[in-house]
């Protein structure tokens, strides 16, 4: 008999936030553009960390997150015509919009004012989604995407946010030959940034702190490696960089004049790491003399999805992954390792018929 209800390692307490606990949940009521997935893999996020904790403030528990999620189609809706059962599939960090707005037509559904996140979000239906550490997931035939056949499915997990919020910005930037792209931070975004950099074709420079990751960054694609906790380490690149990619959750520390320094004449410094404490203040006459513009973004669309697994495969950009096997144990290990920065550079739950022995795998 179809399951009622899933099950999934939910956090049930913002102060215990890495003792997940196997709990069931009733998905949204099923619809006629909806698919059911059985998960196979699911990429552990900052954005997991940042919700679980309540650094982005507080959820309603308990809650089961996870949004880089790969998996197999067991049940389609009777107008689904983007994916068919037995299809493999990833879902990202969004799973509903109006589909009918301005925005959504002119391809910008990440930015729908009735945008669902993965999990985390209120259905219509008053149903909270619930997120990829978990037996299935109920998702919106637009939000579920082929994965190519090449791809190991471990590895293609953390490119459905982490991949796409990287990518999205710089395709929308036009990044190609002859622009010089910095990536700030090299870590669970930053690895990935750098490669997507290169594989776009432009010029490609490494920002860190930490002088020991310059092997890692050359690995990745960077030409130019510079350590940012160098005294006066921005002087010799003033006017340099038309891109800065920030991909750091720790920008409430930087010395933001010193960055827009660097930047050419109407150069961006764009952010997708997000903090949980504000930015540092800056006054207007910091922008004046090279028309920098300061910006933000959030995931990405279908189309650049689409986009981003098509140059991923065609040039070999690959997370780099540790698997860890999914249930109590090592969700707590994957969670606190991250919260200490102990990775390199994305773990991806797998072992999931293991975790869930007895969930239904065919409709």
């Amino acid at each position: 008999m179809y399951p009622e209800t899933f099950e999934g390692f939910s956090v049930t307490s913002h102060e215990n936030w890495s003792d997940l606990k196997k709990t069931e949940f009733k998905p949204k009521t099923f619809e006629d553009h909806d698919v059911d997935i059985v998960i196979e893999a699911c990429g552990v996020c900052g954005s997991d960390l940042h919700t679980i904790t309540g650094g982005w403030g507080t959820q309603n528990l308990p809650l089961c997150v996870g949004h880089e999620i790969i998996g197999k189609v067991i049940k389609a809706g009777p107008k689904v015509t983007l994916c068919k059962v037995g299809d493999r599939v990833g879902v990202g960090a969004q799973i509903g919009a109006c589909l009918e707005c301005k925005v959504c037509k002119d391809d910008n559904e990440n930015y729908c004012p009735h945008m669902i996140h993965t999990y985390a979000s209120p259905y219509p239906d008053g149903t909270i989604a619930q997120g990829g550490y978990s037996s299935h997931i109920r998702a919106h035939e637009y939000f579920t995407f082929p994965i190519p056949e090449e791809m190991d499915s471990a590895v293609a997990a953390p490119l459905m946010c982490a991949g796409l919020t990287v990518f999205g910005p710089m395709h929308r930037a036009k990044v190609g030959p002859g622009m010089k792209v910095a990536v700030l931070g090299i870590g669970g975004l930053g690895h990935l940034g750098l490669q997507f950099a290169r594989a776009l074709g432009a010029e490609v420079y490494a920002l860190s702190h930490s002088p020991h990751k310059k092997d890692d960054a050359i690995k990745c694609g960077a030409q130019h490696f510079i350590v940012t906790s160098e005294p006066d380490w921005y002087k010799p690149w003033q006017y340099t960089f038309d891109f800065i990619l920030n991909t750091a959750d720790v920008t409430h520390t930087f010395n933001m004049v010193e960055y827009i320094s660097t930047l050419n004449i109407n150069g961006t410094f764009h952010n997708v790491g997000l903090p949980d404490e504000p930015l540092p203040e800056m006054r207007a006459f910091h922008f004046l003399h090279n028309a920098a513009s300061i910006t933000g973004s959030h995931i990405g669309s279908r189309p650049e999805m689409l986009r981003m697994l098509k140059v991923a495969t065609e040039k070999d950009v690959k997370p780099w992954v540790e698997t860890i096997q999914i249930g109590e144990e090592g969700c707590k290990e994957a969670l606190e390792r991250l919260k200490k920065n102990k990775v390199h550079f994305r773990f991806t739950f797998t072992g999931y018929d293991k975790a869930f022995p007895n969930r239904i795998t065919s409709a």
